[in-house]
């Protein structure tokens, strides 16, 4: 789940694009906890997307999952990580006003172990990924 800062809340509404922070392991393997994110904020979202969602019964709270299908009432939205929970088997659909954005680009931070030039090329190359979406991954957990 991010948490965005609210700075970046309040300038949402300015800048089509904002940063996100992955805590938990709900969506692992795509995701881990300390990930950062660049959100596109009112992207047009389509199943297989990664999205950024206010949780549908405590709205301050902001969780990243996989927009796997558009239902009546909303989007259904799953985790990566079948046992982590905390997605639309637990609380259904999703409005579609309570997901903000899609998530464009993934990057992991530097450690502080990571100081030699040879480990920061190395994170330098690794570090770095767009997110794409799995159209794949929205057939398969539709039928969880």
């Amino acid at each position: 789940m991010p948490e965005l800062s609210q700075e970046t809340e309040r300038g949402r509404a300015a800048l089509p694009f904002g940063l996100a922070e992955v805590t938990g392991p709900s969506m692992v393997p795509t995701l881990y906890h300390g990930d950062r994110l660049v959100v596109q904020y009112g992207a047009m979202i389509r199943p297989g997307d990664i999205v950024v969602l206010r949780h549908p019964f405590q709205q301050d709270l902001l969780v990243v999952k996989r927009a796997v299908e558009l239902r009546e009432g909303g989007w259904w939205v799953l985790g990566d990580n079948a046992y982590a929970g905390g997605d639309s088997t637990d609380y259904g659909v999703v409005p579609e006003d309570l997901v903000l954005g899609r998530v464009r680009f993934r990057y992991r931070p530097r450690r502080a172990d990571q100081r030699s030039p040879l480990a920061l090329v190395r994170w330098a190359l690794s570090a770095a990924r767009p997110v794409f979406s799995d159209r794949s991954a929205s057939r398969r957990f539709r039928a969880r």
